[in-house]
């Protein structure tokens, strides 16, 4: 039996390993790449492997660095099926549509560039005409012709760009997923199960325990997947209490995000959320919170409500701009047996939801939100996407960057080379100086921007667990672990737990991408 180490290797994104037993080929996750747009599409675009051989793909949880490149697979030849929560088959339903969405998007307009630079040089207008090619390329001011563009890159011999996969494609995708309960053993393969354990990290995330016998031998292989917080609202704690049948594993597959670092107590978030809120309400400016429509979204509507209800900050109106938000908490809404204790003390046994109340508001229409950029008076905005790299946020933040009443509030985990991040170290160093002297500079559309705005992070809403936390769960689970893989963090947060699990007794390596491993029981 055999391990091999596709994605999320030495690297935060594109989480990928392909387990073989005997004939089974089994995927465990087929995420997409998240970065700089050229080198994610190059990573994203082909398999490093043949669809045509995987047998089953085990899915951990719905975030799209996990389950993003499903679709890829499913259109080359994949006749298996996916395996998952019920929680995670419904949120896929939105979030790869939603990702298709953005490919074929992304694609149009590089492609309206790339036709709209062409036809400027082989018109040679003179100034004051490049109206007319804009005219000819779109139908109005927002929607592009793409009919045109299509046939003009066709005409011309010009290099178009094709959109990773199409919503057709996801579409396809979906058919193939499987939903199961918690702690159901599922065939996945000869002689192979998989249990689906609560891993706390999102709503329907799992660790996935595989059992399987070769050549006579019996071997159990645990994929954390994404590992949660203890004691966060909403959703149950990481799982510690397994079946006596998976508690003996011979490999752990375990993620590092937070490898090094340390978050927050959960207790402390909402005091810290209070004073941002107030302190930004004092100035006379609004808050802006970059968040992933998928749990952030859903954990930030949790907590404000609380501080509303207690009547701790201003009631200022709340708009969650993000349609696949909007989706995505209606998910959460229709599963409410995941829920932890205190969710259904707080808000269910009072006939309340969690994620809804009178100063919420569910931006539905581009015109909504084009109008909301431009509203003066104080409130608080979550826009996708989490990193800044997509979506409406980035025409919030067009708006509101460059006014120093104004707050932008980092509430997750910002991958490097990504906008979000740039913001967080530009604007962290800035507070640190004082706001003394020039401004740092950001550029997003082509365009540069002040970054006047105040610049503050939250790290405890991360549904990462940290070192602490990661420890807590090998230490205190009744596993009895042999060897530790350890996945899903940037270098040096990968290598420094691997280092401090090896101080600890365990043994634990940091496998590189493409790499196998042979599993030993």
């Amino acid at each position: 039996m055999y391990i091999t180490f596709y994605g999320a290797a030495r690297e935060v994104t594109g989480s990928m390993h392909l387990l073989s037993a005997g004939n089974d080929r089994i995927l465990l996750d087929c995420g997409m790449f998240q970065g700089r747009r050229k080198e994610s599409a190059e990573k994203n675009r082909v398999l490093p492997f043949d669809p045509g051989i995987i047998t089953t793909c085990i899915l951990s949880h719905a975030h799209i660095d996990h389950s993003g490149r499903i679709p890829v697979l499913t259109k080359h030849q994949f006749k298996g099926r996916v395996i998952c929560t019920r929680a995670t088959a419904a949120a896929c339903e939105y979030l790869l549509l939603d990702s298709a969405h953005i490919q074929e998007s992304d694609a149009n307009y590089l492609n309206y560039k790339t036709v709209r630079s062409a036809l400027y040089r082989i018109k040679d207008l003179p100034k004051g005409k490049n109206d007319e090619i804009k005219k000819l390329l779109k139908k109005n001011r927002h929607r592009l012709n793409t009919d045109t563009i299509n046939d003009l890159i066709e005409k011309y011999r010009l290099e178009g760009v094709q959109p990773l996969y199409s919503t057709d494609d996801a579409k396809h995708a979906l058919t193939c997923f499987d939903g199961y309960p918690y702690n159901y053993s599922v065939p996945v393969g000869k002689d192979i199960t998989c249990t689906l354990y609560d891993a706390g990290h999102i709503l329907g995330s799992a660790i996935s325990m595989i059992r399987a016998r070769e050549n006579g031998r019996d071997y159990t292989i645990c994929y954390t997947g994404d590992i949660g917080r203890f004691d966060k609202p909403i959703i149950s704690d990481p799982t510690l209490n397994f079946s006596k049948e998976d508690r003996d594993v011979d490999l752990l597959i375990m993620e590092s995000t937070y490898g090094n670092r340390f978050h927050e107590p959960v207790v402390d978030l909402k005091p810290h959320l209070k004073k941002v809120l107030t302190d930004t309400y004092n100035r006379g400016g609004s808050v802006l919170i970059p968040a992933f429509a998928y749990g952030r979204t859903q954990e930030l509507l949790y907590f404000l409500h609380e501080l509303y209800n207690s009547k701790e900050v201003p009631r200022i109106p709340i708009y969650v701009d993000s349609p696949l938000a909007t989706k995505i908490t209606r998910v959460f809404g229709e599963h409410p047996e995941v829920y932890d204790q205190e969710t259904h003390e707080t808000f269910l046994e009072h006939g309340q939801n969690p994620f809804s109340f009178d100063k919420i508001h569910f931006v539905k229409s581009v015109e909504e939100s084009m109008a909301l950029n431009r509203e003066k008076k104080p409130h608080i905005v979550i826009s996708a996407s989490g990193m800044c790299e997509a979506g409406r946020i980035l025409h919030h933040l067009r708006f509101k960057i460059h006014n120093p009443k104004n707050t932008i509030l980092i509430v997750g985990y910002m991958a490097e080379h990504t906008l979000g991040r740039r913001i967080l170290e530009q604007g962290s160093e800035y507070e640190k100086s004082g706001r003394s002297g020039p401004p740092p500079v950001v550029k997003f559309f082509n365009k540069e921007y002040p970054l006047k705005a105040h610049v503050v992070e939250l790290g405890g809403f991360s549904a990462h667990g940290d070192k602490n936390e990661m420890l807590r769960f090998i230490k205190e689970s009744n596993m009895r672990i042999k060897k530790i893989a350890v996945v899903h963090g940037e270098e040096d947060q990968s290598i420094s737990f691997a280092r401090h699990l090896n101080k600890e007794g365990f043994t634990a390596i940091v496998p590189k991408k493409g790499e196998t491993l042979q599993i030993k029981s």
